[in-house]
């Protein structure tokens, strides 16, 4: 009984852990986004994500940076570039995101199905 209460506590901190580093509406997004792509620039990420502020993209890339689950490169040129990509760390987290897509889809249908089922029942 003790071994499973260490267990647990164990998990617990654990999900705690994880949720302090990916809270938020756009963290998993962005991690998502750059599984899918190599690099992407600033600008490139965030008309891929679609309705995200400049301001909130950049403060979610630097917790991830610091976080060591992306990467940041900036390139020389006329103009400095950065370029942004998933670390070797983000990477372990695909079968975390692809779960919640997953999850996030049945339910989807599940709700779509219960939303028609409900509608069907009121024109009979």
């Amino acid at each position: 009984m003790e071994e499973q209460r260490a267990h647990c506590k164990t998990n617990v901190r654990g999900i705690k852990d994880s949720m302090s580093i990916l809270s938020g509406k756009w963290k998993l997004h962005i991690l998502g986004t750059l599984l899918l792509h190599d690099k992407l620039r600033f600008m490139e990420l965030q008309r891929a994500l679609g309705d995200i502020s400049a301001k909130v993209l950049s403060k979610e890339l630097r917790d991830l940076e610091l976080n060591q689950l992306i990467y940041r490169t900036e390139i020389d040129g006329a103009i400095v570039a950065v370029e942004y990509e998933i670390s070797p760390f983000g990477i372990t987290l695909t079968p975390v995101i692809q779960s919640l897509a997953n999850w996030g889809n049945t339910y989807r249908q599940e709700i779509i199905q219960q939303m028609e089922k409900n509608k069907s029942l009121k024109t009979k």
